[in-house]
């Protein structure tokens, strides 16, 4: 089980990240306009770092919805290795077999 304070503030980045994805694409689109002035195209830069960190996408980790462990992410299942081994031996997951020979 991963620290509730990790867990919390992944939460966190995420509400952030919904709260300023809009500011932030139409300061993206602004700065990468090639048809704008220089100088419109560097204030637009200058606003997005003035955003909160946290607030961009690429700050975000997947985490299992289970246990919060960061590592070893199956994003289709939105579960790690482990819990789903542990879900799967108790016959939880359909079709799912534990192998053994």
């Amino acid at each position: 089980m991963a620290k509730k304070s990790m867990i919390e503030r992944e939460k966190k980045r995420q509400r952030l990240v919904e709260q300023y994805a809009a500011k932030r694409a139409a300061l993206k689109e602004i700065a990468n306009d090639e048809s704008k002035p220089m100088e419109e195209r560097f204030k637009a830069r200058l606003k997005l770092a003035k955003l909160p960190r946290n607030s961009s996408p690429t700050r975000l980790h997947n985490r299992c919805q289970l246990t919060g462990r960061p590592h070893a992410y199956y994003r289709k299942l939105k579960m790690s290795r482990i819990a789903l081994r542990e879900l799967g031996s108790t016959g939880q997951v359909p079709g799912m077999v534990k192998s053994s020979w």
